[in-house]
């Protein structure tokens, strides 16, 4: 049987303010011990990187984390309709504080959430905030980049455009989907639980961490894995830190660790 651990670390990086929010909610504690990290069967963990200023941006993310973890707690039945149900429910908390409020118009967020348990992983997400499977010393991503990125990318394969102009091109981080209160234009859900296997992590970012290149994640990764979730969260996050990049956005890890017990 798998159980799993799980850390989270986050950095402001070069920004005024932190924008970013994350969450995990153990649903099945297995075990936990003194100077050890909490074990469990079943966990949800969501994280989601907010726009919209340091008011609008910050409310949005923490409120999406937290409606999210609330509904998928209350909520039954199978885990794909449940991840869906808790991204309806966070995005009409969004829609209903706007209302509320008039001059938080225009705040939202990108939103990863993942169910972990016997099956597997599952997850749905909004935005451009990656993630991510390691296992055996490598990276894949799970989920769509819903940003300009991977059109630009495209157009550079198709020789369209060259390769650095898609690089360097200012809308490439521009979102074609996020959780606004209004329309969803783009979802990526999991269509089957992907069976994890005794030593994977999957790791849920914001885009701050695009800073390093999938080569140092994995170096990264490999070189604390042992040493558990906390560790590879908080090394993670370091090297951002020390890149000391001088537009560096906020970034903000959660690792879950699937052990053999």
């Amino acid at each position: 049987m798998l159980a799993f651990d799980f850390g989270s670390r986050a950095t402001q990086g070069a920004r005024e303010y932190q924008e970013d929010s994350s969450a995990v909610h153990p649903v099945k504690v297995t075990s936990s011990g003194a100077g050890k990290e909490q074990m469990c069967s079943e966990l949800v963990a969501v994280l989601a990187d907010g726009m919209g200023g340091h008011a609008g941006g910050a409310l949005a993310s923490r409120l999406i984390c937290d409606q999210f973890i609330a509904t998928f707690g209350e909520s039954e039945g199978a885990i794909d309709a449940r991840l869906s149900q808790s991204l309806a429910a966070a995005n009409e908390a969004i829609a209903e504080k706007v209302a509320s409020d008039p001059v938080l118009c225009g705040m939202g967020s990108t939103m990863i959430g993942v169910a972990f348990g016997s099956a597997g992983v599952e997850w749905i997400s909004v935005g451009d905030s990656p993630l991510m499977l390691f296992r055996r010393g490598e990276v894949a991503m799970l989920n769509e980049d819903h940003s300009l990125a991977p059109e630009l990318d495209r157009l550079a394969a198709a020789g369209q455009i060259t390769q650095e102009q898609a690089r360097q091109d200012p809308r490439r981080h521009m979102l074609r989907s996020a959780v606004t209160g209004e329309d969803l234009d783009l979802i990526d859900q999991s269509r089957q639980p992907l069976v994890l296997e005794d030593g994977d992590y999957v790791v849920l970012a914001s885009d701050g961490i695009h800073s390093l290149e999938i080569n140092e994640v994995e170096r990264i990764i490999a070189a604390y894995a042992s040493d558990g979730a906390e560790a590879v969260a908080g090394a993670l996050v370091r090297s951002v830190d020390a890149l000391r990049e001088p537009h560096q956005d906020n970034a903000t890890i959660v690792a879950v660790r699937a052990v053999e017990v």
